[in-house]
């Protein structure tokens, strides 16, 4: 039997407060209001004025890839300097290489949840209409471009590469973890596919105004995410049980 001491970790979920407190810090919040209005453009856009379900979906997709790659990217050049022996001289044409290979493999990992929407909501993410207006539209292309060079340069001024190992391991996995649960909710959302945009525009919401509370309803301690060990989780839960 586990005692108190074995049970308290930093990844000991947190439940978050009751609706009534959340309503009542909303009421009393102005930005949370600001939040809320961005966020609901698109709804507004969609079923007042006939704007593309599928493009704004694409948009919620896209944005939430590119910002979870563009964080990978910015780490990278650390992890593999860190990895490096110090013993011989570093290739340059190596490192570049192993640099994009690793990058490649933790975008196809870390955004599993991204490709898994793919799979059910492909019709809609990247059906003909979505398509045709990336074709023929140049002003899209410049708005996605724009969103993914937006993503890359917060993430490379982020501070990623100089951060300490606790507060880097801190930093990146509230980032990494907000994101990856952005995509698995789209996944969880395919039921209700009709209401997917005010779904994801109440969810991004949520995801802004209290992001402790999500990362703590899953993970744990928010405060203590450098902390968290999965091999410790692991037999943690192995002798509660």
């Amino acid at each position: 039997m586990a005692t108190s001491s074995e049970k308290v970790g930093p990844n000991r979920q947190v439940k978050p407060p009751p609706v009534s407190q959340h309503l009542r810090e909303f009421a009393s919040n102005p930005h949370a209001w600001a939040v809320l209005a961005r966020n609901m453009i698109p709804v507004v856009g969609i079923y007042g004025f006939r704007w593309s379900a599928g493009l704004t979906v694409f948009n919620y997709w896209f944005d939430g890839l590119t910002a979870l790659a563009a964080i990978i990217a910015a780490c990278v050049p650390r992890a593999l300097r860190e990895s490096q022996s110090k013993s011989a001289p570093p290739n340059p044409i190596k490192l570049f290489f192993s640099g994009i290979l690793t990058w490649v493999f933790l975008v196809g990992i870390v955004g599993l949840p991204y490709w898994m929407v793919l799979v059910p909501l492909h019709r809609l993410l990247l059906g003909d209409n979505v398509r045709h207006q990336l074709a023929q539209s140049p002003a899209l292309w410049f708005a996605f471009g724009s969103i993914a060079i937006g993503h890359f340069w917060k993430a490379f001024r982020a501070g990623y590469d100089e951060m300490p190992d606790n507060e880097l391991k801190q930093r990146l996995r509230w980032d990494v973890y907000l994101l990856m649960l952005r995509g698995i909710a789209m996944f969880m959302m395919l039921g209700f596919a009709f209401f997917i945009v005010p779904l994801m525009a109440l969810l991004l919401s949520y995801f802004e105004i209290w992001p402790e509370r999500v990362i703590g309803a899953v993970f744990g301690d928010p405060k203590r995410l450098y902390e968290y060990d999965p091999e410790t989780d692991s037999k943690r839960r192995k002798i509660d049980l």
